[in-house]
């Protein structure tokens, strides 16, 4: 059995070989880097490297030669059109080569009514894998807590959260939890392969109010609650796709960034790590 892993120098590709290295027995893991330099980050393991661009048909073929399991995490762009089109190509790819079973991780702001930019991808991509005749599933990530770590200090200096979700709660999961679901869905064939989808989240969802008195707990500095408006939020931080990152936060202003559910635990028979003690394991002042 041959697992590729798309991404695979990510954030959250890098945890998804380690924990499939982790669970295959007897199989072969891929990588698929877009920089092959990055491929660098994997030596010294059993991993064999591949460079795969998205818009190039040969390393696409090249990658998923043989592959029985495709992991495919997509690009961070915020190009929406872009994405469609390296997904498009990827599953042009998988058919060509027979690939068994397609993984997509995915995000949970697939709403029809859900104004974050980048909405229309998530919910395209899985009714197109219903269509193309291959056996699939699809992860839904909620919200990553691990940018919360190195958001602290700011929000220590601030004295308040200012997401512009008003009073609505948002869910979270952290990376390395969604990276070890993620890999014990890929090495079983039926929860796979007849397009379910899941839903990884920590076991609650927090309002601002509530995550502020958390992150005080950890802190030890007094964090509330001030939101700003989703223009404002959008202009504080143009560096990090501000305006689109501000659509995020009107989705959370709708209450459509909050569900969460027990398909961590369905998968991994384990329960997440809880916000408070993710945080404390991470934080240092």
């Amino acid at each position: 059995m041959r697992y590729l892993v798309t991404g695979a120098s990510g954030h959250l590709g890098q945890r998804v070989v380690r924990q499939l290295s982790n669970l295959i027995v007897g199989g072969q893991l891929r990588a698929g880097v877009h920089s092959i330099e990055k491929g660098k980050l994997f030596d010294g393991k059993q991993v064999e490297v591949s460079h795969l661009d998205y818009f190039d048909q040969g390393s696409i073929d090249h990658s998923l030669t043989d592959v029985d399991v495709l992991i495919y995490i997509p690009s961070i762009t915020y190009n929406l059109v872009r994405r469609v089109q390296e997904f498009e190509n990827v599953l042009a790819g998988a058919k060509r080569n027979h690939v068994d079973s397609f993984i997509f991780v995915s995000f949970f702001a697939d709403q029809g009514n859900n104004p974050f930019q980048m909405s229309p991808f998530y919910a395209y991509v899985p009714r197109r894998l219903a269509g193309s005749g291959l056996n699939y599933a699809y992860v839904r990530n909620s919200l990553y807590a691990d940018p919360l770590v190195p958001y602290l200090p700011e929000l220590v200096e601030r004295g308040n959260l200012i997401y512009p979700v008003g009073d609505h709660a948002l869910s979270f999961i952290s990376r390395e939890d969604s990276a070890r679901a993620i890999a014990s869905l890929a090495v079983q064939p039926m929860m796979r392969d007849h397009g379910q989808s899941y839903l990884l989240s920590m076991t609650r969802n927090y309002n601002m109010v509530e995550l502020g008195k958390l992150m005080s707990k950890v802190t030890g500095k007094h964090i509330g609650y001030q939101p700003v408006t989703v223009e404002e939020f959008g202009k504080l931080y143009p560096d990090d796709g501000g305006a689109k990152l501000a659509s995020m936060y009107a989705a959370g202003g709708m209450g459509l960034l909050a569900e969460t559910s027990d398909d961590y635990h369905r998968l991994t028979g384990e329960e997440p790590l809880a916000m408070e003690d993710y945080l404390r394991a991470h934080y240092h002042a």
